[in-house]
């Protein structure tokens, strides 16, 4: 079987090559013998009803000297020209996010689209994990800033963040000893329009870290640690968090069990949801990253299992 592939994307001259999940999914698709082309969510179109894209061909290896090839500029028809559109660009996940997954529509059912476009746009990742209220730490999403103020005044400890931001960015410790919880919500109300979510603080991202588990069509295909570093709540490797393996243990398996059979009914092939304190906090379906890095720790192949998975969806 060849598909005929098209990653939906951020420019590939900022990829860290070595990591990028978006990346190790392009040398996949390239070893399997799939033409491959990437654009970016600027060079989409609708036209009357005709979904364009100003695209160009890519071939990609683990080459640290020549990690790709880019081919001359084309105009596909993502509904006649490909078989399946990876939507891999980084959010935030704002109305430009949110436009590119309606145009995507138009595709069903001719091109399958990874993930499903409708269910990205329906599951933003802090919002989505309010619909498992067993596994989730006390949550709290609104604009209201006396809301904030009494839920921080039940819990003493917690974390503010974006609601549709990314990578950890912006997310704030506030303990018992803060006096800056008044700033915040001001500083949150003047870069930010919506509303701002509120968790209570698991302190064993300090002593634990943050788990991300990857998740294909539903199943747990390996997690690994992030660990902060010092002064640091924040995880992200993007961060200054390192990478550490780890068990799946049971209170893991029990929230991929819960929420597998979900993920895989909305068509979210490809998911990342993060664990703390056997909490689970988030559930990316818009760009999940963490590929290369259980690659790195597990001698493992993501990739691979991720392309068995979209061929399936494909052949379904």
């Amino acid at each position: 079987m060849t598909l005929r592939v098209a990653v939906q994307m951020d420019p590939v001259e900022g990829f860290e090559h070595d990591v990028d999940s978006t990346f190790a999914l392009i040398v996949e698709a390239r070893k399997r013998g799939y033409p491959v082309y990437y654009y970016m969510p600027s060079e989409l179109s609708l036209l009357d009803g005709r979904v364009l894209a100003r695209a160009r061909s890519i071939d990609a290896r683990m080459d640290k000297n020549n990690y790709y090839t880019i081919g001359e500029e084309v105009i596909l028809d993502l509904r006649q020209d490909v078989d399946i559109v990876l939507m891999r660009q980084e959010p935030p996940f704002d109305m430009d996010y949110v436009t590119a997954t309606h145009i995507l529509d138009h595709l069903y059912p001719k091109t399958l689209v990874i993930n499903d476009p409708f269910e990205v746009r329906n599951a933003p990742e802090k919002l989505l994990v309010t619909h498992f209220r067993s596994l989730i730490p006390p949550t709290l999403i609104t604009a209201d800033r006396e809301a904030i103020k009494e839920f921080y005044a039940q819990y003493g400890d917690i974390i503010l963040k974006p609601l549709y931001d990314y990578g950890g960015s912006l997310v704030f410790h506030v303990d018992r000893d803060s006096d800056n919880l008044s700033s915040l919500i001001d500083m949150f109300r003047r870069f930010y329009k919506e509303a701002i979510i509120a968790q209570k603080y698991i302190p064993e991202v300090k002593t634990e870290g943050d788990k991300r588990i990857i998740l294909i069509d539903g199943k747990p295909a390996g997690g690994f640690l992030r660990v902060p570093g010092a002064q640091e709540v924040r995880a992200g490797l993007y961060l200054g968090g390192r990478a550490e393996k780890c068990e799946l243990n049971e209170k893991d398996l029990h929230i991929c069990e819960t929420i597998g059979p979900e993920l895989a009914k909305r068509g979210l092939v490809f998911t990342g949801i993060d664990v703390i304190g056997g909490y689970l906090t988030e559930i990316n379906v818009t760009c999940p990253s963490g590929v290369q890095d259980l690659n790195m720790l597990y001698g493992d192949c993501v990739e691979a299992k991720l392309w068995d998975a979209f061929e399936k969806r494909y052949q379904q």
